[in-house]
């Protein structure tokens, strides 16, 4: 019966926790798995002087059932005690291989249509770059896309990272994921 109830207990974290997929890739030509950000990326405020464009992302290899796709970048160095949300966005279209430079500009214009931002700990639904405290360490930003099982989040660009993350939890498929670092001297 033990055995019974451990075989159980596996077969159910399986399903229940989402998957990495092995064919699911997600790269970057504008930030190098493993590299720094460059400055184009880079936050413009707070005392940091970059252009604070996103970079331009590509994915392949989503497993069967994708409805849509959703972004994150994620800082865990922040010394906030939770992290830092740099950037949101779910309801991008199955269709979709990737976002080209810029696409995280206020205001979504250069989205895909039904695509939605989310705010980041910046305040705001755009795209915020890497802009960790000067003198600390340098911070890892985590780029990540979802593949989705449903085709729509009920997000608006209101809801916080913690509440994107909350939703991507239950509806997540399968996720790929790099990670960069930047740091101010």
């Amino acid at each position: 019966m033990k055995k019974f109830a451990v075989a159980l207990f596996a077969a159910a974290m399986t399903v229940a926790l989402p998957a990495v997929a092995a064919d699911f890739k997600l790269t970057s030509a504008d930030v190098k798995a493993g590299g720094t950000v460059e400055n184009t990326y880079v936050f413009k405020g707070f005392g940091c002087e970059g252009g604070n464009a996103s970079p331009a992302l590509s994915w392949s290899g989503a497993p069967a059932g994708t409805k849509s796709f959703a972004i994150t970048v994620y800082d865990p160095d922040a010394p906030t005690g939770s992290g830092f949300w740099h950037w949101t966005v779910v309801n991008i279209p199955a269709t979709t291989s990737g976002l080209a430079r810029g696409a995280g500009e206020a205001g979504g214009k250069n989205l895909p249509a039904g695509a939605v931002m989310g705010r980041t700990d910046f305040g705001s639904a755009a795209y915020g770059g890497p802009c960790p405290p000067k003198g600390d360490k340098p911070h890892r930003y985590i780029f990540t896309v979802f593949a989705v099982k449903t085709d729509k989040l009920d997000i608006d660009g209101n809801a916080s990272g913690a509440i994107v993350g909350f939703n991507l939890h239950f509806n997540t498929l399968a996720k790929a994921t790099f990670t960069a670092t930047y740091g101010r001297k």
